[in-house]
């Protein structure tokens, strides 16, 4: 499948400095996935628009960072992964600047697509460093930090967010992003180490065809509320393009098992049962945390009257949370089942989701959402780090940068349909319990709350609608007691 076409290097002796390194990017790009969602009300009155539109402005990123995954995966095998991910990190610093100039929404759409793009071309790169150059019995440390960065970051989007947005503006969320991709660049051009390349061909067909059956799926579900599930104008249909995009989806998956050059989406791969299971949890995961923000976020500053900084601040004690213990369980995902400590981890965020659309009422006490953050915080601790070091154990060495772009895909595909599925669901129940009012978050302004005729109705809608992420974790905890019960050595 490749061959070498660069000198063996010799490892560092210590990997630990070129993974900080490019765990600042990481973090960089991870946060963005989140931190539009507490910004949603500020952007909306700026740019004129509706939430659903600014929506759109995660869910944009979203695709543009998931749907090129497979090939940068496999660009950081060819070119090596130092150098793929300078070049994406650029085009992420770059067009993080051009959000933060843009005057409409559509700009700024556009330009989130440019930084998915970026996002993009890093990701798989950190994965691939981690299982290019530590050794089987500390990799599980090194997921760990990925791990837990990955976790940490997704829940301080938030709240970093909501005080760059009442502080200095929301385009404050993207500026910042300037120096720190500067720095980051920095360190990764001086630490992390140049590693052996091998050659690949590239599946641009099936580029396309993945690209357009994400665009046609995740297009229906997020505007099918808006036209009401029927048609969008002559003879296009939501069910329509829905249905296109499960067609183009199946013949996208004939091809790659049909192609026998090097298929964009190696099938071979899924023949390690703990490498499909960890695949399917991680999507579970990521389309939960992304999906369970927008309500939450649209809840405590429509209903609560709470402004962006103090709205973020309730994600405080999940990030926290997330923080003290993602350590912890890096030590254990070295020694103990992956089932049992994903099993914990997935109860224990869908109890915390399902406690907080049972509470969230006009009146619910802070500190009960409090504590259900920070349950949930918990819950997250032990699902970054065990999934990830579980679904790249037993991949060889030459397969690293498809294994991680693989697994990167299905954590981004989550949340590319949990976005498109939050916003369906937040239209639908609003439609619901206020019938001719379905904006009416962007009602609220100047840190006023709903008129309390209004605000029981609203969060019943909002209630309802994290009940969809929380249901997301139950489906995870189900698949990951399908994990084998051992795993064996990762391959040379």
């Amino acid at each position: 499948m490749s061959s070498a076409s660069s000198p063996t290097r010799t490892l560092p002796e210590n990997p630990w400095p070129a993974l900080w390194a490019m765990v600042i990017g990481f973090f960089m790009i991870l946060v963005d996935s989140t931190i539009v969602s507490v910004a949603t009300p500020a952007i909306r009155d700026d740019l004129a628009t509706d939430y659903n539109a600014v929506i759109w402005v995660t869910s944009a990123y979203l695709l543009a960072y998931a749907v090129p995954l497979l090939i940068t995966g496999r660009l950081g095998d060819r070119l090596g992964p130092k150098r793929v991910y300078l070049v994406g990190l650029t085009v992420f610093t770059l067009s993080s600047l051009w959000c933060g100039l843009t005057g409409s929404v559509e700009g700024l759409i556009l330009a989130r697509v440019f930084q998915g793009l970026g996002a993009s071309m890093m990701t798989p790169q950190t994965m691939a460093v981690i299982t290019r150059t530590f050794p089987a019995d500390s990799r599980g440390r090194a997921m760990a930090l990925w791990g837990a960065t990955a976790g940490v970051a997704t829940l301080v989007g938030p709240v970093l967010g909501g005080v760059l947005v009442d502080q200095a503006g929301w385009e404050w969320i993207f500026f910042i992003n300037v120096p720190v991709g500067i720095v980051g660049f920095v360190l990764a051009w001086r630490l992390v180490p140049r590693l052996e390349t091998h050659t690949h061909s590239f599946d641009w067909l099936g580029v396309a065809l993945s690209a357009v059956a994400m665009f046609l799926i995740v297009f229906g579900i997020q505007e099918g509320e808006q036209y009401d599930w029927g048609t969008i104008t002559g003879w296009i249909s939501v069910p329509l393009l829905i249905a296109a995009g499960l067609l183009v989806l199946a013949a996208f998956l004939v091809w790659q098992a049909r192609n026998r050059r090097e298929p964009l989406l190696p099938l071979a791969l899924f023949r390690d049962r703990n490498f499909s299971v960890s695949n399917v949890a991680i999507s579970t995961v990521s389309f939960s945390v992304t999906a369970m923000a927008f309500p939450f976020m649209l809840w405590t500053q429509t209903v609560l009257g709470y402004d962006a900084t103090q709205a973020g601040l309730l994600f405080v004690p999940m990030a926290v949370v997330t923080a003290v213990m993602a350590p912890m369980v890096g030590r254990m995902s070295d020694r103990m089942p992956p089932r049992r400590l994903a099993s914990i981890g997935f109860g224990t965020s869908a109890i915390a989701l399902l406690g907080t659309a049972w509470i969230i009422a006009p009146d619910t006490p802070l500190w009960q959402l409090l504590v259900l953050n920070a349950l949930l915080g918990f819950g997250n601790a032990f699902l970054w780090a065990p999934l990830a070091s579980t679904a790249t154990r037993n991949l060889p060495m030459s397969a690293a940068g498809a294994g991680s772009g693989v697994y990167n895909t299905t954590r981004q595909v989550g949340a590319v349909l949990g976005s498109a599925a939050i916003a369906a669901a937040i239209a639908g129940r609003l439609a619901a319990h206020l019938p001719g009012a379905a904006d009416v978050a962007g009602a609220r302004t100047g840190g006023a709350s709903l008129p309390e005729q209004l605000a029981g109705p609203f969060s019943d809608a909002m209630s309802e609608a994290i009940i969809v992420p929380a249901l997301a974790f139950v489906v995870g905890l189900v698949v990951v007691q399908f994990f084998a019960p051992a795993t064996t050595a990762p391959k040379p």
